[in-house]
């Protein structure tokens, strides 16, 4: 792994994604790094700490902040998510609010924009999705947002298609602040790789859950060893609320939690750049969103009330 280059005339900055859930916040990141660092899935609000995906831009270090949808919270977890997306915009350089222009305009949408005049830093406009509406429709939604904010750019893309992306790179580095890079030149994200196991785990649960499992489940990496071949011994524990949950992820005779198991491997090991041995375990812990400690795996604060 290469040094952080010396300070000459570099920059380096943070760059905060935020945006209504499953506006393709988690998509964008991975394809502006090049690389899976954030969890993408159907289901809404799966992301749930502040992933940061880093990429290089000529002599720029841009340092992504992959926040969690913003929504109105009733749950406490829900609470400690929208408190976490809200604190990593106020900490960022620059503010990139993401909008779905199929699902405008909605309501969480509108209300991120109602308080973006309380943050200082300057704020882009990311039209996503643009290949799903006729041109003309596209244009004036994008008048349409901007005359409820100012926002000092505008962009249009397609996150999963990769359409427009290397033009928004290129302007975020321009936004940036001198300084000196904070990260390896090579390195991709700042997440412990344990953190990040346990996410590609939660993104193949729901994947092949669908709707048949809530929200509130949550995995935890139990166990790491590298092993003399260099190879990982990687434990993982799912956790969810009710033993019905338990058997669901089991499936019949196992088969659910060993098609998990096979699609994590893969990822992970690209992820780990090693082989990698998985062993999954499904356990019930009550009420589990309301426990301090799964807070502090995840790296959120947990909500006193």
């Amino acid at each position: 792994m290469s040094e952080p280059a010396p300070y000459t005339q570099t920059h380096c900055g943070y760059v905060a994604l935020i945006g209504a859930p499953n506006a393709g916040k988690s998509t964008l990141v991975n394809m502006l790094v090049g690389a899976k660092v954030s969890i993408v899935s159907r289901k809404v609000q799966t992301t749930r700490n502040l992933v940061r995906g880093i990429c290089m831009v000529d002599q720029a270090q841009l340092i992504f902040v992959d926040t969690p949808g913003l929504f109105a919270p009733k749950r406490r977890l829900e609470r400690a998510m929208v408190t976490s997306a809200w604190g990593g915009a106020g900490d960022a350089d620059v503010i990139a609010l993401l909008v779905d222009v199929r699902r405008w305009p909605d309501e969480e949408t509108q209300a991120i924009i109602s308080r973006l005049s309380q943050l200082k830093q300057p704020k882009v406009l990311i039209l996503n999705k643009i290949d799903t509406i006729e041109n003309v429709k596209l244009l004036a939604l994008a008048q349409e947002i901007n005359e409820l904010h100012s926002f000092t750019d505008t962009f249009m893309i397609s996150a999963l298609k990769g359409h427009g992306v290397e033009v928004l790179k290129k302007r975020l580095a321009e936004m940036l602040p001198k300084g000196p890079w904070l990260y390896p030149e090579d390195e991709v994200s700042d997440a412990p790789l344990r953190l990040l196991a346990a996410e590609i785990t939660r993104e193949k649960l729901f994947e092949r859950m669908h709707d048949e499992l809530p929200y509130r489940s949550t995995v935890e990496t139990a166990d790491w060893k590298t092993l003399k071949d260099g190879s990982a011994r990687i434990e993982q524990v799912i956790y969810v609320e009710r033993e019905s949950q338990r058997k669901i992820v089991l499936g019949e005779k196992g088969r659910g939690i060993k098609s998990i198991g096979e699609a994590a491997r893969k990822d992970i090991a690209e992820a780990a750049d090693c082989k990698v041995h998985l062993f999954l375990f499904v356990k019930v812990r009550e009420d589990w969103a309301n426990d301090p400690a799964r807070y502090r795996e995840m790296g959120l604060e947990f909500p006193k009330d």
